[in-house]
């Protein structure tokens, strides 16, 4: 019973800082790439950063600059630290991982978090 659980997002003013984190638990054996999508009313959701599990990272380019995606292997977490916040950046935001467990056959699956919501709004 592999679950996502998200936190971090909120109300924040333009310019500002928000910072998103994504703890993976259950019985995980390993876990491979980690994603973040958003996703805002009547938009398709998009990639927004991806990180691998050794800590190559891909961007697009509306965010490089501000966004910066992390991972701790130790807690099986993913972070979303964004910066210089803008109104284009509000949506909800979902966290993704591709995780192996022995009830998958140590094949990697892919699960998704609750979501979270960014507001960045004056």
């Amino acid at each position: 019973q592999v679950q996502l659980v998200e936190s971090g997002g909120g109300l924040v003013q333009p310019g500002g800082s928000l910072r998103l984190s994504c703890a993976a638990s259950g019985s995980i054996f390993s876990i491979n790439v980690m994603k973040w999508y958003r996703q805002a009313p009547g938009k398709e959701r998009e990639s927004v950063a991806t990180i691998t599990v050794s800590g190559r990272t891909n961007y697009i380019d509306s965010v490089k600059g501000r966004f910066t995606i992390s991972r701790d292997n130790a807690k099986n977490t993913v972070y979303l630290q964004m910066n210089s916040l803008k109104p284009e950046d509000t949506a909800v935001y979902y966290c993704y991982a591709q995780i192996a467990t022995v009830t998958s056959g140590y094949r990697f699956l892919e699960h998704w978090g609750q979501g979270t919501l960014v507001t960045v709004s004056s």
